[in-house]
């Protein structure tokens, strides 16, 4: 199971069927609040670029990261004047800039929890000094697992998808083993799913460092 391959694949459907969610704009509008005006946010994990064009309505210089070509071409199509390009949120080291902003809205949730705390930590680690990192995730059910491959037909064809689920407590100990301060740490319920969505601040340079 490639996780590109099947985004590559249902990235029409997908990008439909998501375009009108607003769980995320209440804490989004949050971790927006923080930044400085006209700031420079990384979205990791873009898809097909709605929150992007969201943050750039805002008035945010936001460049997009995805792994599936297929939601690039969307996100692209949706934002003409938008900065995206084809990369692993396991592989931000690549990246030369640093932004004011760092956000990872329903991306780290398809990436294996052993990988999580580095992929967590590469987040922050392309946030500049003083700036902040958002990521939402899906809630783990009691007594439900917490990883699994999901295999899924609501658009008329069968395609699977890897998540992993988390706890709160989960999701803080990996913000601050990055060295993020928690601004905020939130569920959301939408539908059956329950949104984790958590805020942290990278910390500022000291004077004269």
């Amino acid at each position: 199971m490639d996780i590109r391959e099947t985004y590559n694949r249902i990235a029409e459907d997908w990008h439909k069927d998501h375009t009108n969610d607003d769980w995320w704009t209440e804490e989004t509008e949050r971790f927006l609040n923080l930044l400085p005006t006209g700031g420079t946010v990384l979205d990791v994990g873009c898809g097909s670029g709605t929150k992007s064009k969201y943050m750039a309505g805002r008035g945010f210089q936001v460049t997009g990261i995805d792994i599936s070509d297929g939601l690039l071409a969307i996100a692209k199509r949706e934002l003409p004047e938008g900065d995206f390009r084809e990369l692993s949120m396991t592989d931000l080291s690549s990246l030369s800039a640093s932004y004011d902003g760092t956000f990872a809205q329903a991306s780290l949730l398809h990436i294996p929890k052993k990988e999580a705390g580095d992929v967590v930590r590469q987040i922050a680690s392309v946030t500049k000094p003083g700036g902040y990192t958002y990521i939402a995730v899906k809630e783990l059910r009691p007594g439900n697992k917490d990883e699994e491959i999901k295999r899924e037909d609501d658009y008329g064809y069968t395609y699977e998808r890897f998540f992993s689920y988390y706890t709160s407590e989960e999701l803080a100990a990996h913000f601050e083993q990055s060295g993020l301060t928690i601004i905020s740490n939130t569920r959301k319920q939408s539908g059956n799913t329950v949104w984790l969505q958590i805020v942290g601040q990278r910390p500022a340079l000291a004077l004269g460092s």
